[in-house]
């Protein structure tokens, strides 16, 4: 029985992974950035949520859809005001600006945690879950909603896949990740290309916010370990590879997950984290390789 609850609960929590690496990923492939405010845009993303249902007194998909939206924002604004401003710079070398903006993102996420404690306070919110009530899988009594959280982290997975490769839009997004230089010679511009990039992972990180917040609860202290699983993921899937981060998205979701139920929830990212360190000493270039 605990072998099965561990089955279902680490797919549906590796899927969540997977969705918020994907698009963590995705900035990393085709603009070079590290967003480390990233665990910030998703917990921002559930506290809108919940505050919808619980101070504007919304339905429960209207509460969803703003609390994505409030993503979406969120992640605009990490781009217009701390990323492109850094990359625009002429005051800063080119070859100091990816710490630049790692430190901005970086401050950006602190501030926004800060602002979710101040307005918020610290303490877990929880989002209601859009499907309720439980099933029985062979005995075992798991909750409707950690099957529809799976589902639909597959399913907006899937559809990113089409779009990225089944549109005219996707095949720039595609094209910029291997070779900025060359889109730009095709007369595209780069930035119209990084504004989608921003606004498919604002809604990506949305999603995934909100569908956390429904399955597990968040804080303004969920910021640092959510950045950190995010980090941990695409380093070891390797850094631009979307593929080796839903594969390590898995990886890690389970090594969490029977941490959690066999030892205790407090340390659960700690093996992960240790994995991390062990991949980054024998194969530094992550599972497949960086893209």
């Amino acid at each position: 029985m605990l072998f099965l609850q561990i089955l279902i609960d680490g797919f549906a929590i590796s899927a969540l992974y997977a969705l918020g690496a994907t698009g963590f990923t995705l900035i990393f492939g085709v603009s070079g950035v590290l967003n480390l405010s990233h665990g910030a845009i998703m917990v921002a993303a559930a506290v809108a949520a919940w505050a919808a249902a619980s101070v504007l007194h919304l339905d429960i998909y209207s509460g969803a859809l703003f609390g994505v939206g409030v993503a979406l924002i969120v992640s605009f604004a990490t781009y217009f005001a701390v990323v492109k401003p850094i990359q625009n710079s002429t005051r800063i070398p080119n070859e100091e600006k990816e710490i630049f903006v790692l430190t901005g993102t970086l401050l950006w996420g602190i501030m926004i945690q800060e602002l979710i404690a101040y307005f918020f306070t610290n303490n877990a919110k929880t989002v209601l879950p859009i499907v309720e009530g439980v099933v029985d899988i062979f005995g075992n009594r798991t909750p409707r909603n950690n099957i529809f959280t799976a589902l639909v982290c597959c399913l907006v997975i899937g559809l990113l896949w089409l779009l990225v490769n089944r549109t005219r839009t996707g095949k720039a997004v595609l094209a910029a990740s291997m070779n900025p230089r060359g889109v730009t010679l095709l007369g595209l511009e780069l930035t119209q290309i990084y504004i989608v990039v921003w606004g498919i992972y604002g809604i990506l990180a949305g999603i995934a916010g909100v569908l956390l917040g429904m399955f597990l609860g968040v804080s303004s202290y969920s910021v640092g370990p959510l950045t950190a699983s995010a980090f941990s993921i695409v380093v070891l899937g390797g850094l631009g590879s979307v593929s080796g981060s839903l594969i390590a998205a898995f990886v890690v979701g389970y090594l969490e997950t029977i941490t959690a139920y066999m030892i205790s929830p407090a340390y659960r990212t700690i093996p992960a984290l240790l994995l991390l360190v062990f991949v980054m000493y024998i194969r530094p270039q992550g599972l497949l390789g960086r893209r």
